[in-house]
């Protein structure tokens, strides 16, 4: 799908495991099924409330049009008719990338760790590196969740 940087399915692992910070925002730590990636994750649990075993899909694109094409990261209804990726989803969000690193001593086993700040929620995605190849610092990203019925 153009525009898609990364998909898979997550459970949720732990919550808060460092304690709660603040009263609307937990920290979720998850692990995918399909390629392994680590991934922690702050939610406004007030606006999508998560809990632990949780399966969701997670989907990181450079845009939320269908076919692909950028957008400038501002939603306007009157604009933008149509359908929207946000359309098959229940939390979106939008970020920046501000940091990427990685594990370069054994090139075959290395990890790969994309940052992404969501109006100050974090994200840290880590893992295999071909599986965050469309990852840059600097770019803009949605976050799109939806949990799974199970």
């Amino acid at each position: 799908m153009a525009g898609v940087l990364f998909e898979d399915i997550f459970d949720v692992k732990d919550i808060d495991p460092e304690g709660k910070k603040f009263d609307r925002v937990s920290r979720l730590h998850c692990e995918s099924e399909s390629f392994k990636m680590d991934l922690i994750l702050d939610v406004n649990i007030q606006a999508y409330p998560m809990d632990l075993g949780d399966k969701f899909r997670l989907v990181v694109a450079s845009t939320l049009k269908e076919n692909g094409q950028p957008d400038d990261g501002e939603w306007n209804s009157i604009q933008d008719v149509g359908p929207s990726r946000a359309d098959a989803f229940e939390y979106v969000s939008y970020g920046k990338i501000y940091r990427i690193e990685g594990d370069d001593v054994v090139q075959e086993a290395s990890r790969l760790a994309a940052y992404v700040s969501f109006g100050g929620l974090l994200m840290r995605l880590q893992g295999d590196p071909n599986n965050l190849h469309g990852f840059e610092v600097d770019n803009h990203v949605y976050l799109l969740l939806k949990k799974l019925a199970f």
